[in-house]
């Protein structure tokens, strides 16, 4: 058995395949993986929360987890420590996020790309058609992660604080969310993954996307990405197209590609769950 895993800071997708790509049971849901917000403990815990997975875990000989933060070594190898101790007979590669992207939108294996994604964190990388080039490393949700799912959640909870919201949206927004300052606090500073209980708020987003205050947000983030991160590769989108993975991308196209005629450059697919392209790379490629 074979699995193939797309984790983000929110959830984890796990997808069991046979050695010609076969699936073998349903997509299995965890919660988020990302080895550089949580403790070893912690991500021990979630894994052995899915029966489903337990159940079958002598049975792996193969693991492909792409997730967030494991672009940097240290938390990196935690994570395949984790995932070698559980799954005693796998061969287990953790590789970036980033490689599920570009492996889940390129149009063929060797056509070059910007590839971004924009989930609960957000990142932007050149492939050359063989190699990842990362121009910025990331600081994490704190310091980056423009237009990101824990960034506009961020953006929404300052501008209800700060009255920057329309009445009508404030009033929606605080029947939605408990919006007390001592709950938000607590979630935020004595909690694990605040960067995704800051993105559980994006969704507000597009439930009212019609609205211009909405709309403005999703394009003013969007400016700020482009400007720090796809313009890190100014060179490469005069000729390349810049593709999106992520389900903020995904809901968030039309804002996109308006903001990409904008500021210049051309948009290319927008994948809102990479899991599913992994699976036909990995049935390709092996």
């Amino acid at each position: 058995m074979i699995l193939i895993v797309d984790s983000g800071s929110t959830k984890c997708d796990w997808i069991s395949v046979d050695q010609e790509g076969k699936q073998i049971q349903e997509r299995i849901r965890t919660g988020g993986l990302n080895p550089e917000i949580l403790k070893e403990k912690k991500l021990y815990k979630i894994i052995r929360k899915s029966d489903e997975l337990m159940k079958n875990k002598r049975e792996v000989t193969h693991i492909y987890f792409y997730g967030a933060g494991c672009g940097t070594e240290s938390p990196r190898l935690l994570l395949k420590r984790v995932l070698e101790d559980i799954f005693i007979n796998a061969k287990v590669q953790v590789t970036e996020d980033t490689m599920a992207a570009v492996r889940a939108t390129l149009n063929h294996d060797d056509e070059a790309a910007v590839v971004c994604i924009l989930g609960t964190g957000s990142n932007c990388s050149y492939y050359d058609g063989k190699q990842l080039h990362q121009r910025i490393q990331s600081l994490g949700y704190t310091l980056m992660d423009d237009a990101s799912g824990n960034y506009f959640g961020k953006q929404l909870i300052r501008d209800y604080y700060f009255n920057h919201m329309p009445d009508a949206i404030k009033v929606s927004f605080g029947d939605k969310y408990n919006m007390n300052a001592d709950y938000i606090k607590y979630n935020l500073y004595k909690q694990p993954s605040p960067n995704a209980y800051l993105a559980s708020f994006a969704e507000f987003m597009f439930l009212n996307i019609d609205s211009p205050y909405i709309q403005n947000m999703i394009k003013e983030g969007m400016r700020i990405f482009v400007k720090n991160m796809i313009f890190q590769h100014k060179e490469e989108i005069k000729t390349v197209p810049v593709h999106f993975a992520g389900s903020i991308a995904f809901f968030a196209k039309e804002q996109i590609i308006e903001i990409a005629q904008e500021m210049g450059f051309k948009t290319g697919n927008f994948v809102r769950r990479p899991i599913d392209g992994l699976v036909a790379y990995h049935t390709r490629t092996r």
